[in-house]
């Protein structure tokens, strides 16, 4: 393919300038935020859109407003809270990341990227976003909107590859500003512009910033010719089912017995592969006399 390669530093103050006027008002970007609720938000936003996070976060956040607060409950409460947000692993992840904030920092996220990515459930891409956008530090923070603008603006192709490689972490570190502050708003603005405008299906690319910039653009916006991108399906799935099973475990105030799970899905067999699944995954208990509950 021919190389359609941009200059990174080209496209950093269009793209802050539109941040600064079209950035989402969201409740974890706000100036007090704090560290927690930036962490809490980049837990639930993974593979979530943002209209279902915000009133999951808005509970979450007066439930727990720090870390020791959601330490000191159970578990099986943090995934009862997690309500259809899904992914509930999430939400045992979240938990004993607060508990491990609690026994390792005194309660406060730390500020360290190394700390943070050894906290349970804060992978590569966590511990950047939480020390970018809560602390301001330069890291790359490449998620699939940010993979999406890079690919298009600085190597002329319609979609980055369908899962992160080690070329996408290279060139989102390549693009980052050297100034530290600089970077972390870019950080946000260059997912934000993936988000809004430089979408993966229809690309708003009259709206976009770096239009006269952009690689892809042009070289006259070819299309993706790589290995076909599938959506997920979620009706009929294990994942539907296990949903279902949660969903009875969350609505009662105790332990319910096997008869109540058996009739919220159908299908016998893909029942019990997922109730065997959710008790593997630590997010179902079982107790004697074929009883369930959340962890307790």
């Amino acid at each position: 393919m021919q190389d359609h390669s941009g200059s990174p530093s080209a496209i950093h103050d269009p793209v802050l300038r539109w941040y600064d006027a079209n950035a989402r008002d969201l409740p974890w970007r706000e100036p007090g935020a704090g560290a927690w609720a930036v962490m809490v938000s980049e837990f639930m936003l993974q593979q979530t859109p943002v209209t279902r996070v915000l009133p999951a976060y808005r509970r979450w956040l007066e439930r727990w407003p720090k870390p020791v607060d959601l330490a000191a409950e159970a578990p099986g409460e943090a995934v009862r809270a997690w309500d259809r947000l899904g992914y509930p692993r999430r939400a045992l992840r979240l938990h004993a990341a607060a508990q491990a904030i609690v026994e390792r920092h005194g309660g406060e996220v730390p500020d360290d990227h190394d700390a943070l990515l050894a906290l349970p459930g804060v992978g590569t891409y966590t511990a950047a976003a939480i020390a970018s956008f809560a602390f301001g530090q330069r890291h790359a923070v490449v998620d699939t909107n940010v993979r999406r603008v890079l690919a298009r603006a600085l190597t002329g192709v319609a979609q980055p590859s369908i899962s992160p490689t080690a070329a996408d972490q290279r060139l989102a570190v390549s693009a980052l500003p050297a100034d530290q502050t600089t970077a972390a708003r870019w950080a946000v603005a260059s997912m934000e512009l993936g988000a809004l405008v430089c979408t993966a299906r229809t690309p708003r690319c009259a709206d976009c910033p770096i239009r006269s910039r952009c690689a892809w653009v042009l070289a006259g916006s070819p299309p993706y010719d790589g290995p076909p991108r599938r959506g997920q399906t979620y009706e009929g799935t294990d994942r539907q089912a296990r949903g279902r099973l949660l969903a009875v475990l969350r609505s009662a105030s105790a332990p319910v017995p096997k008869s109540d799970l058996d009739a919220s899905w159908p299908d016998a067999a893909q029942r019990e592969r997922a109730l065997d699944g959710l008790v593997a995954d630590g997010l179902v208990e079982p107790l004697p006399r074929g009883r369930y509950r959340l962890p307790g």
